[in-house]
């Protein structure tokens, strides 16, 4: 009986414990994406920690955040720049640092994978967070492309493990695709569904398929055009014109690969071919392998479809 009632208790607790509003947030990845998310998260007065291998990735990801911060400010506090001051130190006394993602993990609410796009490497990491981690935080990938379910499979923790993808450039840019797994718990979805509107975004629920809804449909349209210029359809200048005077689009295709990176692009491509070989939107292009080969991989390496000093 004694047993029965530790059992009881302990569910309730575990259950009152997910159902508290998150607060305390772990990020693991100190690259652009996490650092925005870091950003996002701790402007909103959340207890964030960024979490990567090295203090100088770390000391470089602070100062992105104070940067931007300072172009927040810039323009939200344009009269009254000593409340501008006083914002941006309010949210950096949120963020810490670690490069001990383990002991980080022992005492969060959500962690925030963010880091290469290698299920291997995910899954490395989520495994040996689970085993440090309490048993009600959740855990959430900011993968744009990888199965969730595939990541979650090294946890025990399988409905306490969804999707959480962000798009660049963090702080200004208002959607999140919420990623329910069949595993993930209704109180898990709802928590991160949550915590996505305490950040001030707009999240939208996403099945966990190939791409989520955003990539899924903006992927193969790129891909398509890179076979429209394959073939000598169009130039990529003439693609790119169309495409925003005729669609409406900010940025053309070509434009859009070359900030997105063509590296990520051929893998997300690739890493679709290889589960549905036959669908003809997934099929690789040539033209971009042999950029990606030659180390073009668009504005962050200077030369991508088009060249940038």
């Amino acid at each position: 009986m004694a047993f029965v009632t530790r059992q009881i208790i302990r569910t309730l607790t575990t259950s009152a414990a997910r159902n508290a509003a998150i607060k305390h947030v772990t990020i693991i990845g100190g690259g652009q994406m996490g650092a925005g998310i870091a950003q996002a998260t701790a402007s909103t007065g959340h207890t964030v920690v960024l979490v990567d291998t090295s203090e100088d990735i770390l000391k470089k990801s602070a100062k992105g955040i104070e940067g931007s911060l300072k172009r927040v400010v810039k323009k939200k506090f344009a009269d009254k720049p000593e409340v501008g001051d006083e914002f941006i130190q309010k949210v950096m006394k949120n963020v810490s640092t670690s490069t001990d993602a383990v002991s980080t993990v022992q005492s969060t609410d959500l962690v925030v994978e963010a880091i290469v796009e290698n299920l291997k490497i995910k899954q490395g990491l989520f495994s040996a967070l689970d085993k440090a981690a309490p048993q009600h935080t959740i855990f959430a990938s900011n993968t744009s492309s990888l199965p969730i379910t595939d990541i979650a499979r090294s946890t025990a923790r399988l409905d306490r493990f969804g999707g959480l993808h962000f798009f660049n450039p963090v702080p200004m840019m208002k959607l999140v695709e919420v990623i329910k797994t069949e595993s993930t718990s209704q109180e898990t979805f709802d928590a991160l569904m949550a915590f996505s509107k305490a950040l001030g975004k707009h999240p939208v629920t996403c099945k966990d398929t190939p791409g989520f809804i955003v990539n899924r449909l903006l992927v193969p349209y790129m891909m398509e055009a890179i076979r429209l210029h394959e073939r000598g359809h169009g130039s990529k200048e003439d693609i790119d014109v169309a495409m925003k005077l005729g669609a409406g689009y900010p940025m053309g295709p070509f434009e859009l690969l070359d900030y997105v990176g063509l590296d990520t692009a051929k893998f997300i491509i690739d890493g679709w071919y290889e589960m549905e070989p036959d669908n003809p939107l997934f099929a690789p292009s040539p033209m971009l392998n042999k950029l990606v080969a030659e180390g073009k991989f668009g504005k962050k390496t200077g030369e991508g479809f088009y060249k940038y000093k």
